[in-house]
């Protein structure tokens, strides 16, 4: 019998009516003759007030005590999912991340799985349950609760799909699929039928907030295939697979996809001497207050001195420009800049392999709308550019259009 492990978000089970509707919908995937494994989220809005509970309490809660306090969510929507399909009549048992052996590690609010105890599930199973599991959550080995970070109830649903070899794992949310775009900023956008872990992954850490990377990670290392589906209306969703799989089904596009990501900063060092270990002098102090960098740029000047630059995440931009002004005291440099309102601009296509002048193309469209190019980051299968941040739509539409994008007619 095929087994699916479905995960729902907080979105898809946001009231009673909703919880009722993905009963209804469990219950259908179950009546085609699959085994069903179901991993929900937290109510829509219940972790955020979690949280500012905690911190009405204390503005600094302990990681350990945060944790037990966060896992309430998932508790409450897999015994009220489990009630929903008991009243129509099917076998279901709910289980938290503790009972069903999620073993992590013991980094509280970022946990790590290292292993899952699945036969527990696996005689449910035979006895016919749907079995309903609390995503975001685990226990280390000194039986403390965990929890996984953001988006960590994806993880949680691939994790068990690999564990239990599912034969897919779907994950339901509040949009139909993964697109070529944003539909919200090129209304043309058009969903993809089929991506690649690796083509899913760089779109996820450029700014998609379809999948946590983490989870996409998890899928490509045990090849799980997952779908991502609409809890709100029917549809073949995108599948999310590994190369070979993809070739199969679709003629790889040169381009998949437009990512982008508003959360950008930009500092700059400039007159700094040319001298081994410099980079190492400017990112140090960066990388010890626990900021992390995206790209970076050198530029070496005929008097011996270089220029460097560097993008943090917005959040972190104030942090990284005092931490900047130290080392630049130290260095003795000429000055220190920074900019807050930029955007990074990625195109992603493991197409891109195989074909030369896709950059030069990418850069031509640009320049076409008057667009400068502040630094640019390659890799095998994308671009990414930073630009100013009004610039972000009109650069997101040419770049659409340009490399043919738009919604099949």
């Amino acid at each position: 019998m095929p087994l699916l492990v479905q995960k729902y978000g907080g979105t898809s089970l946001g009231s009673k009516e909703r919880i009722e509707a993905v009963a209804e919908k469990v219950i259908a995937y179950k009546d085609q003759g699959n085994d069903m494994v179901v991993v929900v989220s937290a109510m829509s809005g219940e972790t955020n007030r979690l949280v500012a509970m905690a911190q009405e309490i204390d503005p600094n809660p302990k990681g350990r005590e945060l944790d037990v306090l966060l896992t309430t969510g998932e508790q409450v929507t897999i015994a009220l999912l489990a009630m929903a399909l008991h009243k129509r009549g099917y076998a279901a048992k709910s289980y938290t991340g503790a009972q069903a052996r999620i073993i992590t590690d013991s980094r509280h609010n970022k946990a790590r799985i290292k292993s899952i105890d699945h036969e527990k599930i696996r005689r449910d199973l035979k006895s016919g349950n749907i079995v309903v599991v609390a995503g975001f959550q685990g226990i280390d080995e000194e039986n403390n609760i965990t929890t996984l970070g953001r988006g960590g109830s994806d993880t949680t649903g691939v994790a068990l799909a690999a564990a239990l070899k599912a034969d897919e794992c779907q994950i339901f949310t509040d949009v139909d699929g993964v697109y070529t775009t944003d539909p919200r900023v090129v209304p043309e956008a058009r969903r993809l039928k089929t991506l690649t872990y690796e083509e899913m992954l760089e779109m996820a850490s450029l700014g998609s907030k379809v999948l946590q990377i983490r989870a996409v990670e998890f899928a490509r290392k045990y090849e799980v295939p997952i779908r991502v589906l609409s809890s709100f209306e029917e549809g073949e969703g995108t599948l999310i697979t590994t190369d070979d799989e993809a070739d199969e089904t679709m003629e790889q596009a040169l381009i998949s996809g437009i990512a982008f990501n508003r959360d950008e900063a930009q500092l700059t060092i400039n007159g700094v001497a040319d001298t081994p270990g410099v980079a190492y002098q400017i990112l140090g102090p960066v990388s010890d207050a626990n900021i992390e960098v995206d790209m970076i740029l050198q530029n070496i000047g005929a008097d011996g001195t270089t220029d460097f630059t560097f993008t943090v995440h917005r959040n972190d931009y104030e942090a990284a420009l005092a931490s900047l002004k130290q080392t630049a005291k130290k260095l003795k440099a000429r000055e220190v800049t920074g900019n807050n309102r930029i955007v990074k601009i990625s195109i992603v296509g493991v197409g891109m392999r195989s074909h030369a002048g896709i950059a030069s193309r990418m850069f031509e469209l640009l320049a076409n709308e008057g667009i400068n190019i502040l630094m640019i980051s390659t890799s095998e299968i994308k671009i990414s550019v930073v630009v100013d941040e009004k610039y972000l739509e009109l650069a997101v539409r040419a770049l659409h259009e340009g490399f043919d994008l738009k919604s099949e007619s």
